[in-house]
């Protein structure tokens, strides 16, 4: 093991030392570090019940995002884009932010955004796990829906994340169950621009943009759902696009994107999967679905039968390949599917007629 030099040494016990305690949190072990900043887990001060922690609604750990101010812009940008969107459980939640100095005094002042923390980790840490084989499908369902609904509700107040992928998606426990189960919240703002503006070039990460961001510099709220079709296949298959095509470059995306219609989606992927990913990785950005329209899609639609339809026979659309729905469902999805050819024998629109008499 390489011995550290006396001058790096010195540069980490100079960084640690500007890593200071709020007014009213304490600054934990550092668990994470990006070129944005460093992340660090916080807890607030005199948490007893009508002390500070009470009082500024700080639940019991946090995780802190800090930079020096002076190398603190995206973390600023990211703690703006939260406050406009605030609101949503499906988008990571902000504490508050506050600047704080160096415990010895002197120049080193240091930007800090709280956020929720995220325990069980990352969506890429999850499929990491998985070993190359994938999530279980009805996961994926699961969590495609959770981030779908943070996508709507990002492209509602007019911004484009930018940088959707596995890594920017936390795991945080679900209070709607008691097994244990997480749901997926988005993260990272970071990147995140408005509609309609130009930044002249791409931002993000080559792997999950889209052919408009990587050809023309071109990002708006379909190039969110492009990402979101590369985050789906990864779940479902545990391998991203440069897996599936070893020794992939970004000069590989380009050349892709240029001489075939669409990416090639695995064969192991089920049929209403395999669907959805059509409607979100479209070549043509207008012809990929919003996120409103796929939450309708039957890959992630939840489904809440009345009683009559539960006991009452002939009160469900068969379809060829066994997908079951609500009749009053049937209009609804037939208006999210994409009009391409190859969906004129859609597997859920392929009904037996005589279930609706």
């Amino acid at each position: 093991m390489k011995r550290k030099s006396e001058q790096e040494e010195f540069e980490e016990e100079k960084k640690q030392r500007i890593w200071s305690h709020g007014e009213h949190w304490l600054r934990g072990e550092m668990v994470g570090e990006g070129s944005s900043g460093s992340v660090f887990l916080a807890t607030p001060k005199n948490s007893r019940k009508g002390e500070f922690g009470s009082m500024l609604n700080f639940p019991g750990l946090m995780a802190v995002k800090s930079a020096e101010v002076s190398d603190s812009e995206s973390i600023r940008h990211e703690a703006e884009v939260l406050l406009d969107i605030k609101g949503c459980p499906f988008v990571i939640e902000r504490f508050g932010e506050e600047i704080t100095t160096s415990e010895e005094g002197g120049d080193h002042m240091v930007y800090n955004l709280l956020l929720e923390f995220a325990s069980g980790g990352t969506l890429g840490d999850l499929i990491e796990k998985s070993n190359g084989h994938g999530l279980p499908e009805a996961e994926v369902r699961r969590y495609t829906r959770s981030i779908l609904e943070g996508i709507k509700h990002i492209h509602k107040f007019d911004y484009v994340h930018c940088d959707l992928k596995p890594e920017n998606i936390l795991l945080v426990p679900n209070p709607a169950t008691s097994t244990g189960s997480f749901m997926a919240k988005i993260s990272d703002f970071g990147l995140a621009k408005r509609t309609k503006e130009n930044y002249g070039q791409w931002r993000g990460t080559p792997t999950y943009l889209s052919p408009e961001a990587l050809n023309d510099s071109e990002q708006e709220p379909p190039s969110d759902i492009w990402s979101l079709g590369c985050i789906v296949i990864e779940m479902l298959t545990g391998k991203s696009f440069s897996d599936l095509k070893p020794g992939c470059e970004l000069e590989y995306f380009h050349y892709m994107f240029d001489h075939v219609c669409t990416p090639k989606i695995p064969a192991e992927v089920s049929g209403v999967a395999r669907d959805f990913l059509k409607s979100c990785l479209a070549m043509r950005s207008c012809e990929r679905l919003t996120a409103e329209k796929l939450l309708l899609h039957p890959f992630v639609v939840q489904p809440k039968p009345s009683k009559e339809a539960r006991h009452t026979k002939g009160k469900v659309v068969c379809s060829s390949s066994g997908y079951q729905m609500a009749p009053n469902q049937v209009q609804i999805v037939t208006q999210a599917l994409p009009l391409f050819a190859e969906f004129h024998h859609h597997p859920v629109l392929n009904t037996c007629c005589s279930c609706l008499m």
